[in-house]
């Protein structure tokens, strides 16, 4: 019976070195292979021109590269690209360039489906199949980073986790991921330029600040009323605003960086003068800044966007509290690239 290959990339350099000394040869080749798998982004063996062929063969005797494919590229008419991304066990996962006048962020994939149950996002009404791998949100990365020197002649310069998938219920990967993206030996970016987002995982939340993570933290917020909240976020039952609150008044104190609130403003649902009020209290327990976001309609037409002037008191309640706000516009409505829109519609879709 033929035993499985390993994904190489699940190896560290070390272990590659070792693989090699165990082989007979010598442990910098390990090193070159390490390079080739990360910095270069080899897709296969045969791409390792610098290594013999024997030792190709070797390499393809005991491992694999289980590689992403951009099955499917979207390009919006503001320049926004959305890839369908087919993994090597054939599910699928997507993941957007953002283009402005002055950067390209990347939004990328944590998970295969969702482990939360967000009522207004369409990620979430898919079933969590499973998480991916560093190396598969690192291709991620990769395959954005090319299209954005392509299509907009400079490299990625952001990269947020708001794509499909809770990043903390990912936690490890995630962070091996990062670690990937920011090693000199990878990408080299500045952790600075990458923002994790959460629905709030208190625990997790915690946990990154005693791992004392270079990264920036935004949280999905939406409500700052329990009731509200966990009426279109129903997990806020078992995660409360309270845990959520101490968590980061930790992850502040231990780190010293300020929080990033995502919050839509729903017509019927948060568009009250109580419910500004509620997240500027909570806004005040440490250092953040709030960004307004556009809602983008998943189809159903049960959750729709708040007035203007909803969205206009938000903004000046804000302000006149000493709170940053900003209000964004989305990108890529016209593809379903949207914030909440990713839910695989392409003919790509895992089924």
């Amino acid at each position: 019976m033929q035993t499985k290959k390993k994904d190489i990339r699940a190896l560290t350099k070390e272990q590659l070195r070792t693989f090699f000394v165990d082989h007979g040869d010598k442990a910098f080749r390990g090193n070159q292979v390490y390079e080739w798998l990360w910095g270069k982004g080899a897709h296969s063996f045969e791409d390792m021109t610098n290594i013999s062929k024997e030792t190709r063969h070797m390499l393809q005797d005991n491992f694999v590269i289980n590689h992403i494919k951009v099955d499917q590229m979207q390009r919006s008419s503001d320049g926004t690209i959305k890839n369908a991304v087919r993994l090597h066990d054939d599910l699928v996962v997507e993941s957007v360039l953002i283009p402005t006048a002055t950067r390209t962020t990347a939004c990328v994939s944590s998970q295969v489906g969702c482990s939360l149950d967000c009522r207004f996002c369409a990620t979430a009404r898919l079933k969590r199949m499973r998480n991916l791998n560093p190396d598969e949100i690192y291709d991620q990365v990769v395959a954005i980073d090319n299209e954005s020197r392509l299509y907009h002649g400079r490299p990625l310069s952001n990269i947020v986790f708001m794509g499909m998938g809770e990043p903390l219920m990912n936690y490890n990967n995630v962070l091996k991921a990062i670690e990937k993206i920011t090693s000199p030996e990878g990408l080299g970016m500045s952790p600075r330029r990458i923002v994790v987002s959460t629905s709030g995982v208190p625990k997790m939340i915690k946990k990154m600040a005693d791992e004392e993570v270079k990264f920036k933290l935004a949280v999905s917020l939406h409500s700052a009323i329990d009731e509200v909240r966990t009426s279109i976020m129903p997990f806020n039952a078992t995660f409360p605003l309270s845990d959520l609150r101490e968590a980061l008044e930790y992850w502040y104190a231990k780190t010293k960086n300020r929080i990033t609130y995502e919050y839509v403003v729903w017509k019927g649902i948060n568009d009250q003068r109580k419910d500004v009020d509620a997240l500027v209290k909570f806004c005040k327990f440490a250092p953040s800044k709030v960004n307004l976001i556009e809602y983008n309609p998943i189809d159903d037409g049960e959750f729709q966007q708040a007035s203007n002037n909803a969205i206009e008191m938000y903004r000046d309640v804000l302000e006149q509290n000493g709170i940053t706000v900003t209000i964004r516009r989305s990108r890529g409505k016209d593809i379903d690239a949207a914030c909440g829109q990713l839910a695989n519609k392409n003919d790509a879709a895992v089924s």
